[in-house]
């Protein structure tokens, strides 16, 4: 396969929120299939509990992703807040301590795209950062291979209110087990740009700007992710970052019907400003993919992921986020 990546080596796999399209995400069963699966990275989202423990969720509130809601004695915890602007109602990790979250179990949070994940739902407990990065290492010292790390700030700037704070943690930790500098296998994501402008003060490791196909970046209200995406604003994210990591429609856009287009040109421009794309999220459901690489009506059957896969290399994307990293790492690398 022609490579046409920043650096010339081949695009990465980054397991999203571990092997999600087989087990309930942001478990350590999850992440542990990922690695067998072949990911280069395996990614964790972090939020916090009311005694600041980073733990893997993908939002702080957790109904969707914990049995929380079947827990009579936390019943009372059920309140509404507004995060990053948007108004949610549940339960929140920072209102549970990590004793009290270590007595939940996951939960698939797409059941009616993935029931076979249901026959988890139960098994697993919510696993702190600390235990996620054991687990690397853990299987580091038994092959010899050393995994990857790509952890996202979740709602930093809202947890500061509550004096919960990310980074201090975040790199200790990562430095304690290993993933300390530029030449080391770890990335830090966010979607707000105060927060990775903090940590580049703070770290040499690799930060990557996370855009959306629409809005801004929570922390900055002048600034929309389009202007960001501009000439200008690539070259103002590379004051800070090493990378962006858009939605995968701003690399390559679907037509009326849903139909793969052309790629947008955004990753030469990246790549122009001296930095990395990572496009998120690859799903092999059809309910997910654009309709030529489809392969029947049913949502929940799998399509053509790796069709899907191969037009984004094609385009030069230096690496990928995929809930699938057995079908991504054989897009890829085989």
């Amino acid at each position: 396969m022609n490579v046409k990546t920043l650096t010339g080596a081949p695009p990465v796999i980054i397991a999203h929120r571990g092997a999600s399209g087989e087990r309930p995400e942001h478990t350590l069963a999850a992440y542990q299939l990922a690695i067998e699966q072949g990911a280069d990275f395996i990614e964790p989202d972090l939020v916090l509990t009311r005694d600041g423990v980073l733990v893997a969720r993908h939002e702080n509130e957790i109904s969707e992703t914990t049995d929380v809601a079947d827990r009579p004695e936390f019943a009372a915890r059920r309140t509404s807040k507004t995060i990053d602007g948007q108004e949610y109602s549940g339960w929140f990790t920072e209102d549970f301590t990590l004793a009290e979250l270590k007595m939940l179990r996951a939960r698939e949070r797409l059941p009616e795209l993935r029931a076979a994940n249901m026959q988890y739902d139960g098994q697993y407990e919510v696993p702190t950062f600390e235990e996620i990065l054991q687990l690397l290492q853990k299987h580091e010292k038994k092959s010899g291979k050393r995994i990857g790390v790509y952890p996202e700030t979740k709602h930093p700037g809202y947890f500061a209110t509550f004096g919960l704070d990310h980074d201090e943690q975040m790199l200790k930790l990562l430095k304690t087990y290993g993933y300390d500098g530029q030449d080391d296998p770890v990335f830090i994501q966010s979607f707000e740009v105060g927060n990775l402008q903090a940590l580049n003060d703070k770290t040499g490791i690799r930060l990557v700007q996370l855009v959306a196909s629409e809005g801004g970046p929570p922390d900055r209200a002048d600034l929309s992710f389009a202007s960001m995406l501009t000439a200008d604003g690539l070259k103002e994210i590379a004051t800070y970052a090493d990378g962006i990591g858009p939605s995968k429609d701003l690399v390559i856009g679907r037509n009326a019907v849903g139909l793969l287009g052309k790629p947008t040109g955004l990753v030469d421009a990246a790549h122009k400003a001296g930095l990395l794309v990572h496009p998120w999220t690859f799903r092999r459901e059809n309910h997910f993919l654009p309709t030529d690489f489809k392969s029947g009506i049913d949502p929940r059957d799998a399509g053509d992921l790796a069709g899907e896969i191969r037009a984004y290399v094609a385009a030069g994307v230096d690496g990928l986020f995929s809930d699938n990293p057995a079908q991504a790492v054989s897009a890829v690398k085989q």
